[in-house]
Formats: structure tokens, sequence, C-alpha cells
């Protein structure tokens, strides 16, 4: 959602009102010295003449001008950065310059936003947290009926002199390749899901005029996934061989 909204969403821009008496050729080298700076992807300038043509009174959110008055010079700045803290950075130093009569933004839109993508990220980010335990605790179980069901096994393999750890050891093994079972499931879904939607996703695209393609889950994302699936197995059947263990030595 955060890459589609990237894609979609509407450029922000943020309007200086120059000052009534500064001429049009100190207003666009003004622009000239905006669009040099680092966090400044354009400046477009925007004359009186221009403004007064294309000024349309009911649309208009600001109050109207006087009787006779034409707007002032106007630039169109576009920041590179569109997030809410740079856009405000950026409208305190605009506001700084001595040429600057009045500047306008409208980030509303740009904070409702990053509100929901940072809603999202959480949101994922504890349903990420809750299937890991998932994950853990299943294979623990697991671990767990194992161990019991070769009970009689493992007394005897201690009988004739065999330690916890290399008790243990199969058990671990096991849990590991489990939540490898498990990640390599997570990825093979995650894949058919992508290509189920791609055709959808990209009719939702085009209709906001945008290109947006829904991808799988990359190399470096799937050794991840199964490095942390394998780890999340092995440490549930660490704890579940540990606890049933010391259950088997107190009978």
């Amino acid at each position: 959602m955060d890459r589609a909204a990237g894609d979609i969403k509407p450029q922000a821009e943020i309007t200086v009102f120059q000052k009534p008496n500064w001429e049009k050729p100190r207003g666009k080298a003004l622009a000239n010295t905006l669009a040099s700076q680092a966090a400044i992807a354009s400046v477009r300038f925007v004359s009186k003449a221009k403004a007064s043509r294309s000024w349309n009174p009911p649309a208009c959110r600001t109050s109207p001008p006087l009787a006779g008055q034409s707007p002032p010079h106007a630039l169109v700045v576009t920041p590179k950065d569109t997030t809410p803290p740079a856009l405000e950075a950026l409208g305190s130093r605009l506001r700084q310059a001595p040429e600057a009569e009045r500047v306008l933004m409208d980030t509303d839109w740009i904070k409702r936003l990053a509100a929901l993508m940072g809603l999202g990220r959480d949101l994922v980010f504890m349903l990420s947290i809750m299937l890991g335990l998932a994950l853990a605790a299943i294979t623990a179980n697991t671990i767990r009926l194992q161990i019991y069901a070769q009970r009689d096994e493992i007394e005897v393999a201690r009988l004739i002199g065999a330690t916890d750890r290399f008790i243990r050891r199969p058990f671990l093994y096991f849990g590991g390749i489990q939540g490898l079972a498990g990640g390599l499931t997570g990825g093979a879904l995650v894949g058919v899901g992508a290509h189920l939607l791609e055709a959808s996703v990209e009719r939702v695209a085009s209709a906001y005029g945008a290109q947006f393609v829904l991808g799988g889950l990359s190399g470096v994302d799937l050794m991840l996934l199964l490095g942390l699936s394998a780890t999340l197995g092995w440490l549930g059947a660490y704890f579940a061989v540990g606890q049933a263990l010391r259950q088997v030595e107190s009978t």
C-alpha cells in the first residue's frame, strides 16, 4: 500500500506569494535560487497577469483581493520530500524569506495519508509478531507431543548414558525443519496471492492514472523469511524440549 500510494498520490506543492512591491525579475531570481536547493524538486514562477487570468473566486480558499487589486507574483514550490515534518520545515524556511508575503500549504491530506500508512505498518508489524509467536507455539506443542510419544526411548537412552544435549539435538533439528517448512509455505502463499491479484491491482492503478505492479517476495526477502521461520521453529523446539525433559525426569 505504501508503494502504491507513493505512485498514485498527488504531488504536494507550496505556494509563496511575493510582496506587492517586488517586480517580476526579482521574483524569477528568487525562483532560480530556490530551485538550486537540495530539498526542492522544482519551482514554477506565476506572474501577476497569469494569476489574474486563472484566479477563480468561488474556488479560492483565501480571502479575495480588493477591487481593482491584482494578485501578486507567486512561486509554486514542489518539494522532494513530501512527509509532513519535511514540508513543515520547508514552509518555515520559505516564510522567513524577505521576499515572501504569505506562504500557503495544503498538507492536511498528506498528514492523513501518513497517519494511515503508519497505522497500516503498525498493524502489519503486530500481525507479524503474532504469527511468529504462533509458529513457535505450534512447533513447541508438536515437539512436546513427540517427546511424550518417545518417552520410553528417552528413558532408555538416559540409562545407557545419553546426555540431555544428545537427546535434545534431533528434536531441535526437527523444530528447525518444521519452521523452515512453514516459511516455505508462507512464501508460496504470498507468491500465489500476488499472481492472483496482479491483474486486479493493475486495473485499479490504471483507473487512477498510475502504473503499479504487485510483486511477490524478492530473493533477499525470501531468504530472510526462511531464516526467521527456521529460527522461530528452533527456539520453540528448544524451550519445549527443555520443559518436557524436566517433566520426564521428575516422573
